[in-house]
C-alpha cells in the first residue's frame, strides 16, 4: 500500500518535530518544577497561606496539564505505528484510511505545539487583559468594535481560554462604545499579544441609507496580567483617584442600582482603567488595581526597551494609516495583516474567530 509508505515517512516528520518542541519547552526543567511544587504543597504549612497555596496548586495543574499533553502526543504516535503495522499485515483499507486520519489529527497538534516554543517573553505564560475601544466613524464604529468583540470570544473559545467581561460601554445607537475583558488560559498573553494595534473595517454601511461604503477603526490593547504576590510593580495610592458609579451596560439585575462600579485613575501616567462586573464593589476595586497594574508595567517596560513589540506593541492613533490589519468586506472579501503580509479571502472565517493563521504569522515573524 503505497499510502503507508508515505505515512511511515511522515510520522518519521512528525515525531522529530514533537521532540524537538519538548527540548525548546524544557519537559525536562517542567517536571523538575513538578516535582519542587509537589514537594512544597507536602509541607505541613503550605494550606495555611490559602492565596499562596490556591496560585501554587493552579500552576501545578499547568505544569502537569503541559507535560501530559506533550506525553500523549508521543503516545499517539506511537499508536499509530501500531496501527500502520496492522494495517499492512491484514491489507485493511478502512484501517490505513483510518491512520490517515489519525495522522493529520497528530500533525495539526504538533504544529500548535510548536507554535508554543515561539513564545519565549516573560509574560507569555500570564492572562491577558483586552481593551477594544471604537475609534473614527462614529455608530459604524461602534458596531465594528462589537463585531471584533465576538471576534475575539470566538477565537478563545476555540483555544479553550475563560473570558470575564470587566467593563463594557454600550454605543450610542448600535455597536459598544469600549469593551474590556480578561482571558485565562494557557499561554493566554502569548496568544493574543500580537492582536495588539489598530483594526480598520472596509464596507457598505448598514446605517448609510445611502448604501456607501465606508472606513471605520476600532483599536485593541493587550496586557499581561501580573500575579498577586508579583512586587515588580508598587502603586502609591496617593497618585490614585479613585470614582464609584452606577454600573451600566447589558444586563444583571445589580446594574444601575448600587455604586459597585469602580474607576480608578492614575495622575502621573494618566491611565484610566475601570471594572463594573462584580456586584461588591470591593472585588471592582481590586480588579482595578490589577489591571492597573498591568498597564503601569507596559509603561516601564516600554520606557526601559524603548519598543513595545515585547509586551503590547505599538500603540498608534485610531485612524486611517496606522491600522495593523484590514478587513475587507466588499467590493471583494479580504482579511490582511500589514504587518506580516499574511491575507485570507475568507471573511466570515475569520469574524468566528479563526485567528490561527494571523497569530502564528506573528509569532514566526517575531
Amino acid at each position: 500500500m503505497l499510502e503507508l509508505e508515505q505515512y511511515a515517512q511522515d510520522i518519521e516528520v512528525i515525531r522529530k518535530s514533537l521532540l524537538a518542541a519538548g527540548d525548546a519547552l524544557h519537559i525536562d526543567h517542567i517536571k523538575e518544577q513538578i516535582d519542587e511544587l509537589t514537594e512544597e504543597m507536602n509541607q505541613p504549612e503550605f494550606w495555611n497561606d490559602t492565596e499562596r497555596s490556591t496560585r501554587v496548586n493552579q500552576k501545578l495543574g499547568q505544569l502537569k496539564n503541559r507535560v501530559e499533553h506533550y506525553e500523549k502526543l508521543l503516545s499517539s504516535a506511537d499508536d499509530i505505528e501500531v496501527m500502520m503495522d496492522l494495517a499492512k499485515e491484514e491489507n485493511d483499507q478502512d484501517m490505513v484510511d483510518e491512520v490517515g486520519a489519525e495522522l493529520e489529527k497528530l500533525r495539526e497538534a504538533a504544529d500548535a505545539l510548536e507554535l508554543e516554543t515561539l513564545m519565549r517573553g516573560d509574560y507569555d505564560d500570564s492572562p491577558a487583559i483586552l481593551s477594544l475601544h471604537a475609534g473614527a466613524g462614529g455608530t459604524e464604529a461602534q458596531d465594528w468594535t462589537q463585531m471584533l468583540y465576538r471576534m475575539y470570544t470566538r477565537y478563545c473559545e476555540k483555544m479553550g481560554f475563560t473570558v470575564k467581561v470587566l467593563d463594557y460601554l454600550d454605543g450610542d445607537t448600535a455597536g459598544v462604545k469600549s469593551v474590556t475583558f480578561e482571558v485565562s488560559g494557557d499561554h493566554a498573553y502569548g496568544y493574543l499579544r500580537g492582536e495588539k494595534g489598530v483594526h480598520r473595517l472596509v464596507r457598505i454601511s448598514p446605517f448609510d441609507a445611502n448604501a456607501r461604503r465606508q472606513t471605520s477603526f476600532s483599536s485593541l490593547d493587550v496586557s499581561p496580567i501580573l500575579e498577586d504576590d508579583d512586587s515588580e510593580i508598587e502603586i502609591n495610592m496617593k497618585d490614585v483617584r479613585v470614582d464609584t458609579y452606577h454600573s451600566s451596560g447589558a444586563g444583571g439585575q445589580n446594574v444601575n442600582k448600587t455604586s459597585s462600579a469602580v474607576r480608578m485613575t492614575h495622575f502621573p501616567t494618566g491611565i484610566v482603567v475601570a471594572c463594573q462586573t462584580e456586584r461588591d464593589q470591593v472585588q471592582n476595586r481590586a480588579t482595578c488595581l490589577r489591571m492597573l497594574r498591568s498597564k503601569l508595567l507596559e509603561l516601564r517596560e516600554r520606557e526601559k526597551e524603548q519598543q513595545m513589540a515585547d509586551i503590547k506593541g505599538e500603540m498608534k492613533k485610531i485612524e486611517w494609516g496606522s491600522q495593523i490589519r484590514s478587513y475587507v468586506f466588499q467590493p471583494y472579501t479580504m482579511v490582511k495583516d500589514h504587518r506580516t503580509g499574511f491575507e485570507v479571502g475568507n471573511i466570515d472565517d475569520v469574524m468566528n474567530g479563526n485567528l490561527e493563521g494571523f497569530v502564528t504569522s506573528y509569532l514566526k515573524m517575531q
